[in-house]
């Protein structure tokens, strides 16, 4: 809800006032202020608009995920590089059941703004398979599919990496 640039500037003076009441023997007044400065600091690097429309996608409520996501204005101002890969991401999800052209758009923006996890990379790159293979690119296809597999390291999407690669030999 606050700019990133804020966070920063509040979790400076809240760590400075920590430092105030450490040096005036409120031990206990200093460790809470510091706790609380480092909510700010985590909430620079993982914006809590994001986390929710998170919890509202794993819940499969596309409606509930827009609307948190609708509430970022300006992503290029308000947002850090990756949580810009994370706000494409999650249009690429929620568009890709309606409009592919769109998702596409979405998923490759998400993947040039850059994604922290191996197995969204994964994730993401699979779904660019899928469009590819939807619009009848097999190349570029089996290219991203080749990629998804390497940052599959965990298996979480080997069925689905599987079952595309039985939908591409029938092409």
């Amino acid at each position: 809800m606050f700019n990133k640039n804020l966070k920063i500037i509040l979790a400076a003076a809240i760590t400075a006032f920590a430092v105030y009441q450490f040096v005036e023997g409120q031990i206990g007044n200093g460790i809470a202020l510091l706790l609380l400065a480092g909510i700010f600091v985590f909430l620079y690097f993982k914006n809590e608009i994001i986390l929710m429309a998170f919890l509202r996608m794993r819940k499969q409520d596309m409606e509930g995920t827009k609307k948190w996501l609708d509430k970022i204005k300006n992503p290029e101002a308000s947002l850090v590089k990756k949580q810009q890969g994370y706000f494409n991401y999650l249009h690429g999800i929620m568009s890709s059941q309606t409009n592919l052209t769109q998702a596409e758009k979405y998923f490759k923006k998400a993947l040039k703004f850059g994604l922290s996890m191996n197995h969204d990379v994964a994730m993401a790159k699979l779904s660019l398979a899928g469009i590819a293979m939807q619009k009848r690119r097999k190349r570029e296809a089996t290219t991203l599919l080749k990629e998804a597999k390497k940052l599959d390291k965990q298996g979480m999407l080997t069925d689905q990496i599987r079952m595309m690669q039985q939908q591409m030999k029938k092409i």
